[in-house]
């Protein structure tokens, strides 16, 4: 699992994103919700970036959210100017970010998917992200957060 493509490309970019690259850490099972992540890691569930892919008419939006949030799909549109936003299927995630429902990073993406943060997750000084498989994850803080996702920051629940 440590050499995964995936894990692979999530580590790269960290490393291409320069300052001090966090390291991706491969858990004994995979954590598919963030309350199974924030169970493995023994950390709140507000600090798990839930990385949720969304059809923006047509094209892919990432929204990282706070584990314990729901998007709120019409708030995040108006924000945006976009006409039609709704969950992305499973195919259009993998096409976009090369990566499986479960386990979509942040970042590693075969291009790069524009980004909106959830505001919330400021609040913990460490956060922590699917690393491109169900099994992986990193540590990060939320200015790097923003900063090697090239992310809009918003409030989107």
């Amino acid at each position: 699992m440590d050499s995964h493509p995936n894990v692979t490309a999530v580590r790269g970019a960290l490393a291409a994103a320069g300052g001090n690259a966090p390291e991706v850490v491969i858990l004994d099972e995979a954590v598919h919700t963030a309350a199974a992540a924030a169970a493995a890691l023994g950390v709140e569930v507000g600090q798990i970036a839930n990385s949720l892919i969304f059809d923006a008419d047509g094209e892919p939006l990432l929204v990282l959210t706070s584990g314990a949030h729901r998007v709120d799909t019409d708030r995040v549109a108006a924000a945006l100017g976009i006409t039609r936003l709704r969950r992305a299927t499973p195919e259009f995630v993998r096409e976009h970010t090369g990566q499986a429902i479960g386990g979509v990073a942040p970042l590693g993406h075969p291009k790069p998917v524009r980004t909106v943060v959830d505001r919330d997750l400021a609040r913990f000084p460490v956060i922590w992200a699917a690393g491109g498989v169900p099994r992986a994850v990193f540590p990060i803080s939320y200015a790097e957060l923003v900063r090697v996702t090239d992310g809009l920051e918003a409030d989107v629940a």
